[in-house]
């Protein structure tokens, strides 16, 4: 079968989570083939692939979001005169409001050959801004408005414009950018779409805006509204819908996705390769790793402070912070790296991308300061280690350390609130002090893992909805091609 995986800002761009699983996930269904369908933010970024492709993916289609920034605005003619249809400037209003447009609409408008920047910068789309303004947004700025619209606007119409890979099967891993192109491979070819979200996209989106400083706060609800709409699309488009533990899928259904679509599939990890990292040897110096990208959701920031703090309690020669990982946003990255130069902390070492296995030998235990997550390989590879872990009380995080209901193994970490510095560092020195604690918390996550959290198992998941999903579009009458 010939499956169109739709990722954005991930595989094969960066490593991390979603990088890891995807390529753990092709690597494991050697009887498919794969088209990647990649959403990346900088078009400098092209072909610039972090990990070697395995010989399953056969196409790569790679889309940059700045593409139509970069373009010069069109001359001015009476080609951007825009005589839209009734539809469609119906079509394009509901969009300008974030209010769940006809989207086949749009779609047939863009497929067809309609320009983002001409229709942005045409008079019927300035008259239609200008009359929605004044009904809905009168208390704003109009030039901000425009503005601001623009910039939200800018990335979808050309996305709307994009070839539609051939495949049998589409596959997207988040809703927003990505689930849009998905609902459109849909829409327009009749085959259909899975959704798989690590993490409930429009909900890290509203989280990272609430906190982002590019936005003005009379704008930032706008924003969210528009990647709730962007959900809407991929919710209702797909023929099924997986996530990783219970608690996302209620949200996923608490937002409108149709429960009967929605099915949980754990994340699962190599526990072979991962059970074979040897116990750490006793040392005077306790060596915490953290496998962690800098980004602002990962809160790197509190991590730091709290490491800060438990070097005051211990001393310098006693504690040892290893952070394992790429940079995701270099201002913030930037950040990260002047707040350590400012607490003049020399035991904190930002060591990049690195092999898990061979820098989980080293550790005593592992932290992860996210305030948002959805089920982190990173503390299921620490637990197949037989390492604990400190986890914020994100995504799974609580399932995963403390078990889900039924599960007597017995805690495999320390689960402290997001953003509270004082409860990492205090949970950091619990297991710093106890070496016994540290190993039977180990023993108990590696049992949990080997339960529940392997690769196989959750492969197994997949395949299963996979062959779901294709029987129904069988039976609904449709034939499948190249399978």
């Amino acid at each position: 079968m010939r499956v169109c995986l739709i990722l954005e800002g991930s595989y094969p761009f960066v490593h991390g989570g979603v990088s890891s699983w995807t390529h753990t996930f092709i690597r494991n269904s050697p009887q498919h083939e794969f088209v990647l369908w990649t959403i990346g933010a900088h078009a400098r970024d092209k072909d610039h692939f972090a990990y070697e492709l395995p010989p399953n993916v056969t196409e790569v289609h790679q889309v940059f979001l700045d593409t139509q920034l970069l373009r010069k605005p069109p001359r001015q003619s009476k080609k951007n005169k825009n005589r839209f249809t009734i539809e469609e400037l119906e079509a394009l209003s509901r969009l300008f409001a974030c209010e769940d447009p006809d989207w086949q609409v749009l779609i047939d408008l863009f497929q067809g050959g309609a320009d983002p920047l001409e229709v942005l910068m045409g008079e019927d789309y300035l008259r239609m801004v200008t009359q929605v303004c004044r009904r809905k947004y009168a208390h704003l700025p109009f030039a901000k408005t425009f503005h601001t619209s623009r910039s939200m606007l800018l990335p979808v119409l050309h996305l709307l414009c994009q070839k539609i890979p051939q495949a049998d099967l589409y596959h997207t891993i988040c809703t927003g950018y990505g689930g849009l192109l998905g609902s459109m491979a849909h829409m327009q070819t009749g085959k259909p779409l899975i959704l798989t979200e690590h993490g409930i996209y429009s909900r890290e989106r509203e989280e990272e805006l609430i906190r982002a400083n590019w936005v003005e706060p009379k704008f930032k609800r706008r924003w969210i509204r528009f990647f709730y709409m962007l959900s809407n699309i991929c919710y209702s488009n797909a023929a099924a819908i997986t996530s990783l533990f219970d608690a996302a899928r209620a949200i996923q259904v608490d937002l409108g996705a149709d429960a009967q679509k929605c099915t949980v599939i754990h994340n699962g990890v190599d526990f072979e390769r991962f059970s074979q990292v040897p116990p750490k040897a006793p040392e005077k110096k306790t060596i915490i790793g953290a496998v962690i990208r800098l980004a602002r959701i990962k809160d790197v920031k509190t991590m730091i402070y709290a490491f800060y703090e438990l070097t005051q309690r211990m001393g310098e020669d006693a504690v040892e912070l290893d952070i394992l990982g790429d940079t995701d946003d270099e201002d913030y990255g930037r950040e990260c790296h002047e707040l350590v130069q400012n607490l003049d902390l020399h035991n904190l070492f930002f060591l990049g991308h690195q092999s898990t296995v061979e820098y989980l030998a080293k550790f005593d235990f592992t932290v992860l300061s996210s305030i948002s997550e959805g089920q982190p390989l990173c503390i299921l590879e620490s637990m197949a280690a037989a390492r604990p872990a400190v986890t914020t009380d994100v995504g799974s995080c609580r399932e995963l350390l403390q078990g889900a209901p039924g599960d007597l193994l017995g805690p495999s970490g320390i689960i402290v609130p997001p953003m509270d510095r004082k409860a990492m560092a205090d949970a950091m020195e619990v297991l710093c002090r106890n070496s016994r604690l540290r190993l039977q918390m180990g023993e108990a996550g590696q049992q949990r893992v080997e339960r529940y959290y392997r690769t196989s198992g959750m492969m197994e998941g997949y395949e299963n909805v996979y062959q779901q999903v294709m029987d129904e579009f069988k039976k609904s009458g449709h034939k499948e091609e190249g399978a």
